[in-house]
């Protein structure tokens, strides 16, 4: 749809279906400023490709779309993106066909793999590089994007299924409303910490200096020619940059590690800029060893607990065929053994855990914890 009346048309209809196939299309391979660049949807047998890039007002269809029941997959992204783009938030259900999946128990939960299961159709994730904000869109991407959600409803429905089987759809229920729940926040970083890129452990407190001066300039040359920061420079070679120029002060770019092919003229005379300052930066100045990305310290004991109790939830999920992740992450855990809950309500304000987690793994917990002695 990229014209007023063809978008009212849609609108229309929206509001008469019962549930809609919803997936997004963005550009966060290619742009800084990520955007959503394409919606496609399906409902009521009819495939739809909304295009948000040519100007058309929006708001009345994103209105209908938000009131209505969404299939999506892996809806973590879409949502997210949505909100940032549109300001969208859904207020009617959410289902999310990947979050099926995984209750279920089914170990590839890859769209192309589920449809190839339950519908017996085969789709490609050829196009998943693509720079959707390019135009004009060619038949094939329409295609490809189309595929994203065509399949969708009768992928709910026998996932749906087997959920009402084996009695886990209202844990679903209540994961998906979770889902929901989280991407109406960004996730929590503390700026001051956001140059903490992977990878960094192990090095100390002048090296990290560098890491942090070295990740400023990145990000300033990828909002200026707004692409991604990894096509600046990627996060190993960053760090092995910072390295290297830790121990060879002042010593000429050209007999550092290998510089990507883009990094000539004002981007290179700037990076040597970054560096310069990196060397001047005062020792008070520089980041601490104890802001290091990384959990809290836990004693010896409390590790102890926190792997025996990952030990049992990882038999739990085993037999329920589910990944112990989904079950009980570790930072739960970690939470848990920190605060020593004597019940599943004091377990449920302690930690991140849902109520079907909570319920499940609780015996295992209370019973743990209980044969911990206690410290006087």
């Amino acid at each position: 749809m990229d014209s007023p009346p063809a978008l009212d048309a849609l609108t229309a209809r929206l509001e008469r279906a019962d549930r809609v196939a919803l997936d997004t299309e963005a550009d966060s391979l290619h742009s800084y400023y990520e955007k959503v660049c394409l919606l496609q949807m399906s409902f009521g047998g009819e495939d739809y490709i909304v295009d948000p890039l040519v100007g058309l007002d929006l708001s009345a269809f994103l209105r209908v779309l938000a009131g209505g029941t969404l299939l999506l997959h892996g809806a973590d992204f879409d949502l997210r993106m949505l909100r940032a783009s549109f300001g969208f938030r859904p207020h009617g259900e959410v289902h999310d066909t990947q979050l099926a999946a995984q209750l279920v128990g089914i170990q590839e939960v890859g769209l192309v793999a589920l449809v190839q299961r339950f519908c017996g159709a085969a789709i490609t994730k050829a196009g998943q590089k693509t720079n959707w904000a390019r135009r004009p869109l060619t038949p094939a991407q329409l295609a490809y994007a189309v595929d994203d959600t065509r399949h969708l409803e009768a992928l709910a429905d026998a996932l749906f299924q087997e959920l009402h089987r084996i009695g886990r759809y209202a844990c679903y229920r209540e994961s998906c409303e979770r889902l929901v729940k989280a991407t109406a926040r960004d996730r929590e970083r503390d700026p001051a910490d956001a140059w903490r890129i992977k990878g960094l452990r192990g090095l100390d407190r002048r090296q990290l200096a560098f890491v942090r001066e070295l990740w400023l300039w990145r990000e300033h040359e990828a909002q200026k020619a707004d692409v991604p920061p990894f096509m600046v420079l990627g996060n190993a070679q960053l760090r092995d940059l910072a390295i290297w120029a830790t121990a060879h002060p002042r010593r000429p770019l050209a007999h550092g590690p290998k510089l990507p092919r883009n990094c000539t003229g004002r981007r290179l005379r700037a990076l040597g800029n970054a560096i310069e300052r990196a060397h001047e930066l005062p020792k008070p100045q520089w980041p601490h060893d104890r802001e290091h990305p990384g959990p809290r310290r836990a004693t010896t004991e409390e590790d102890r607990q926190v792997n025996a109790l990952m030990a049992e939830c990882a038999r739990i999920a085993g037999d329920l065929s589910i990944a112990p992740p989904l079950l009980a992450p570790r930072a739960a855990l970690e939470a848990i053994v920190a605060r020593k809950p004597n019940s599943i309500r004091e377990i449920l304000a302690c930690s991140p855990l849902m109520r079907w987690q909570a319920e499940l793994v609780a015996p295992a917990i209370l019973r743990a914890l209980a044969a911990t002695p206690t410290k006087e």
